[in-house]
């Protein structure tokens, strides 16, 4: 297998074979990538390939631990978009803090807001995630977002 047509993709530390199946349905291969953690406990990743002008796909759901793999997804955005990738698509199967998208208490924070504003700011130019809590998520997004859904799979399935 090899990457074709100039997409790339890559994943974090969260899952990493949804990644690869990823990859073997689509006939490519897992982008080289090295993820590790510095003494203190932070998320250091470094990219092994060249991705300049490519259309990265970056796989990376923010399932718990959450904060954890929300920062990895945020590292690795920033790392593409310095090193020059031309699209950068961020495959969020589970979109963490989505819950909070409203304020229903006084002196809260709307925190599925902040992680789509987080993704943006670290380079992300699109985003694909499951349907997400509630329908007012995709107007916290300036950037494209598709929301996927299982229901054709579970229901071949059912069937």
């Amino acid at each position: 297998m090899s990457t074709t047509g100039g997409i790339k993709v890559f994943s974090g530390n969260a899952n990493r074979a949804l990644a690869k199946e990823i990859c073997h349905e689509l006939h490519c291969d897992l982008g080289s990538a090295q993820t590790a953690r510095f003494s203190d406990g932070e998320f250091n990743f470094q990219i092994e390939e060249n991705v300049r002008g490519a259309d990265v796909f970056i796989v990376q759901p923010t399932c718990p631990p959450t904060d954890s793999h929300l920062m990895e997804l945020l590292v690795m955005l920033d790392a593409f978009k310095r090193s020059s990738a031309e699209r950068l698509t961020a495959v969020v199967p589970y979109y963490g803090y989505a819950r909070s998208d409203k304020k229903d208490e006084p002196r809260i924070s709307i925190t599925a807001r902040l992680v789509a504003d987080l993704l943006k700011t670290a380079g992300a130019t699109h985003v694909m995630s499951m349907i997400f809590h509630s329908p007012q998520v995709h107007g916290f997004f300036s950037l494209p977002t598709d929301p996927l859904s299982s229901w054709l799979v579970l229901k071949q399935y059912i069937e």
